[in-house]
Order: C-alpha cells, then sequence, then structure tokens
C-alpha cells in the first residue's frame, strides 16, 4: 500500500488525504473573512485509526498560522481536538 499524502486543497477548500490518486480523506472548510471554519471532517472507513484526520486538520491549522487565520471548529472532531490540545489556542477563533 502507498503511503498516505495530506495536502491542502484550496481549490475545493479542504485538505485532504491521498492513496495514490484516490482521496480517501478530507477535512471541509468555508473562509469567512480571517476565519476558517472546519465544518467537516471524513475518512474513509478503512483507513480508520491511521491518525488521517488528526492530520488533516494539522495541515489546516498550519495554514492558518501561515496566513495569520483564526479556525472555527464546528465540525465535532475538529472541536474536541481543540478542546484536547492547548496547542491549537493561538488559531482557535471561538
Amino acid at each position: 500500500m502507498n503511503d498516505i499524502i495530506i495536502k491542502l486543497n484550496t481549490a475545493e477548500n479542504r485538505s485532504e488525504a491521498l492513496d495514490g490518486e484516490k482521496v480517501v480523506g478530507v477535512c471541509d472548510y468555508r473562509k469567512e473573512d480571517n476565519v476558517l471554519d472546519l465544518y467537516h471532517t471524513e475518512v474513509d472507513k478503512s483507513y480508520g485509526g491511521r491518525g488521517i484526520a488528526a492530520d488533516l486538520v494539522d495541515e489546516l491549522v498550519d495554514f492558518a498560522r501561515e496566513n495569520s487565520y483564526k479556525i472555527r471548529p464546528t465540525c465535532s472532531y475538529v472541536a474536541k481536538k481543540f478542546d484536547n490540545d492547548v496547542s491549537y489556542k493561538d488559531v482557535d477563533a471561538r
């Protein structure tokens, strides 16, 4: 099996996990001024348990930091991740 690649896809407003050409996970966002609303995270069940969802969120956190954006974690997964990890406080828009 190929290594999973995590990349930013600003044309689709999401970060993506790719296994070759196949998209196996996404974290979707809406941009509102200088805030990214992370509203949906999903990983193909057959790829579960590998930390892919966390990597998708981290890709968008890096993007936010590089562009001085804040993040509104409306996706329940992202909100829980932000609640449990103080390293995201600098980008948390709540």
